[in-house]
């Protein structure tokens, strides 16, 4: 039965998954515990990049520092619901402002500091903000300068900076500096934020369209916290290495939003330098964090770099964004005792977990996800209760309930959003389907029969699959399946067009140390893994990178653009050869 936005909050209430804690109260709540000790924590280049002095805050200094600012931006005329574009990198700064938003019940919509013109004025028609913050300089791009470019001829947006942006911008540091911070109690007491008020506007990655921005409500960031804190086993105290920018679910929810909870010491990280982060976990004897596969395989493929480093304080690390590999999670266990953590999610807020907590074997925490909320399904926990799952067949709409036939994720529950920012029409018909489930675009199967029954196995993107001859291929699996082999330091697989099959399978290498295999070394290892023979590579492209967004995953229309154009390359060399 389909549930109506009313019906979803009153069942979610009644449940106790949703309530009355806002961001700001959880944040309160960690000031008044942590008090003195060290609460957050500069990137330690952080002069380099921007020319300020990294910070070391205490809980009792981040609250002083967040009253101050909320007071700046009353100070400027902001009021509650406004909308702020923030392009800020992964500094003291960022969290700052994300907390002072929730106190005054703005509505933040953070981006990513690589966004330019194109993709910045998309998201200004978007949400129309009230304010848009940024720095001055960053990396050596001057991003004053680009927003005054594109504010011009929007009135009413103040071009807001942290530090000296000249004429264009007004410092915003400057002002809270000065600012009186008494007057901002009486104006929150006046106009109170609501915990089912939208406090984000965070925006898809976009590996297949323009993004969508997503909403998410205070709600929905405090299940982020209670979920993934049992997902990682994680502790009141912990230390958190945060190497993701405060722009999605991956570093809110997975990282900061545990942070509040277990009112720890947040460490920030900007932009991914492996030694910079290995000296970071050192340093601070950080006990938990989140890294992308491509970094972990990155880290397990440079013994020297890491003979160096000191990873004993480190527990646990969270992964995700891309299929894991049980060569990964097992390297990591044996070499130096951390649990990986198998993490899948989305902005939209549909999230399945597999650590130590559920799965303790190595092999199946890479390839499977607990069947959290499936009807038949038991597993133990808040992730468990919160959320509901199913698979659909993409076509027929039909409950998908038997064994290794590929359906499209759905998922329902308290934190998945309630539609894209405004968006109507058919996107906004086609986000969930008849049932009131979300439609991941994501396809999962039953891992097999027996205790296999109760596991997900990741397929691929729907948009993804390749068709071989009508059959199904992931270029998940086959991405996975070729992390161990020696001479790649990182590859990803495509479709091609074919005019007998539909499709081959055509593979971008990265060679590691810069001696390149060839489709026989490629075959002869996937044939060592027991891959079927139809899901072998049939072209091979080196390539000195994969194309990767901001948020570290493969690109595959840009990387199928790359791999098209550089076999027409070969075949007109070849042709010239032959004429």
């Amino acid at each position: 039965m389909f549930l109506t936005a009313r019906d979803r909050v009153e069942r979610y209430v009644a449940n106790g998954y949703w309530g009355d804690l806002t961001v700001d109260g959880l944040f309160q709540q960690a000031c008044a515990l942590g008090g003195d000790g060290l609460a957050l924590v500069d990137p330690a280049n952080r002069e380099r990049l921007d020319q300020v002095t990294p910070e070391r805050l205490s809980w009792t200094q981040l609250c002083d520092g967040v009253e101050r600012l909320c007071a700046a931006l009353l100070e400027l005329g902001l009021v509650k619901d406004d909308i702020i574009c923030v392009q800020l990198p992964n500094t003291v700064d960022a969290v700052m402002t994300f907390l002072a938003a929730a106190r005054l019940g703005l509505v933040i919509s953070p981006v990513v500091m690589q966004y330019r013109d194109h993709e910045m004025a998309y998201i200004l028609d978007q949400i129309a903000p009230a304010a848009y913050i940024t720095v001055p300089r960053f990396h050596g791009f001057d991003h004053v300068r680009m927003a005054a470019h594109l504010l011009q001829g929007r009135t009413g947006v103040r071009l807001l900076s942290f530090g000296d942006g000249g004429a264009a911008a007004i410092d915003l540091r400057d002002i809270a500096r000065a600012a009186d911070p008494s007057r901002v109690a009486p104006v929150v007491a006046k106009a109170p934020t609501l915990a089912a008020e939208v406090l984000t506007i965070c925006w898809t990655s976009g590996t297949e369209a323009r993004p969508k921005g997503v909403p998410r409500d205070h709600n929905h960031w405090l299940v982020n916290a209670r979920v993934i804190s049992e997902a990682s086993s994680l502790r009141d105290g912990e230390i958190l290495l945060n190497p993701f920018p405060l722009v999605n679910i991956g570093s809110i929810g997975g990282l900061v939003m545990p942070w509040l909870w277990h009112h720890g010491v947040l460490v920030l990280h900007h932009p991914f330098d492996l030694g910079v982060f290995l000296g970071q976990i050192a340093a601070e004897r950080v006990t938990y964090t989140i890294a992308a596969p491509a970094i972990l395989t990155a880290w397990l493929k440079q013994p020297a770099l890491l003979a160096k480093a000191d990873l004993s304080s480190l527990r646990a690390i969270a992964s995700g964004s891309a299929p894991l590999s049980p060569w990964l999670i097992e390297g990591f266990a044996d070499r130096f005792g951390i649990e990986v953590c198998n993490v899948f999610g989305s902005n939209e807020g549909c999230s399945l977990f597999s650590g130590p907590t559920h799965v303790q074997d190595h092999a199946q925490r890479a390839r499977y996800f607990p069947r959290f909320g499936a009807d038949g399904v038991s597993w133990p926990g808040e992730a468990a209760r919160i959320n509901r799952t199913r698979l659909a067949d993409p076509v027929t709409e039909a409950d998908i309930t038997e064994p290794n036939r590929p359906g499209e994720l759905r998922i329902d529950g308290a934190s998945v959003f309630s539609g894209y920012w405004q968006k109507s029409g058919e996107l906004a018909r086609s986000a969930f389907d008849e049932l009131g489930y979300f439609r991941t675009g994501d396809i999962f199967e039953i891992a097999g029969e027996g205790e296999l029954a109760r596991f997900y196995r990741f397929v691929g993107r729907h948009k993804e699959i390749i068709v071989r001859g009508g059959v199904n291929i992931s270029p998940a699996e086959i991405d996975d399946l070729l992390v161990g082999q020696a001479m790649i330091q990182e590859a990803a697989v495509v479709g091609i067009p074919d005019a007998d099959l539909g499709e081959r399978v055509a593979l971008a290498v990265v060679p590691k140390d810069g001696i390149a295999p060839t489709l026989d070394d490629i075959a002869a290892w996937l044939d060592q893994q027991g891959v079927a023979r139809f899901k072998r590579p049939e072209r091979l492209v080196i390539v000195d990178a994969l194309p990767r967004n901001a948020m570290n995953k493969v690109v595959r229309r840009d990387l199928r653009a790359r791999v098209l154009a550089e076999l027409e390359t070969e075949n007109s060399l070849d042709r010239a050869g032959n004429s």
